[in-house]
C-alpha cells in the first residue's frame, strides 16, 4: 500500500489472465478466447440478430448463443470459437510475437 493507504497501480502487461496469475500458456488461451467472445457478442448486436436468428446462422442452440451473449467464454473451448467466428463471415488471424 502507498503512503496514502491506496493500492498502487500496477501497469498491465496487455493479458489480465497473466495479470492475475495465470500461468503464461493459460493466460494466453484465456485471452483469445475472451477476444473471440467479444468480437462474436459484437458481430451479433451489429447484425441484430435474435438469439434465434443467431443460434441458425451459427448451426448452434439457441441455448449456446445464450451463453455467448452472457459472456460465459468457460463453456467454449478456442476451436469452437474459432468455428464460430468464421461461420459469421469474418476471419480469425493470430500473431506470435
Amino acid at each position: 500500500m502507498s503512503k496514502d493507504g491506496r493500492e498502487p497501480i500496477i501497469e498491465s502487461n496487455g493479458n489480465v489472465f497473466a495479470d492475475l496469475g495465470f500461468p503464461p500458456d493459460e493466460a494466453a488461451i484465456l485471452l483469445l478466447r475472451a477476444q473471440l467472445l467479444a468480437g462474436l457478442r459484437e458481430t451479433l448486436s451489429e447484425r441484430g440478430w435474435t438469439q434465434g436468428e443467431a443460434a441458425e446462422q451459427l448451426g448452434i442452440a439457441q441455448s449456446r448463443v445464450a451463453d455467448l451473449v452472457r459472456g460465459k467464454h468457460d463453456k467454449f473451448s478456442l476451436d469452437m470459437l474459432v468455428r464460430l467466428t468464421a461461420r459469421t463471415g469474418r476471419r480469425v488471424e493470430f500473431s506470435v510475437n
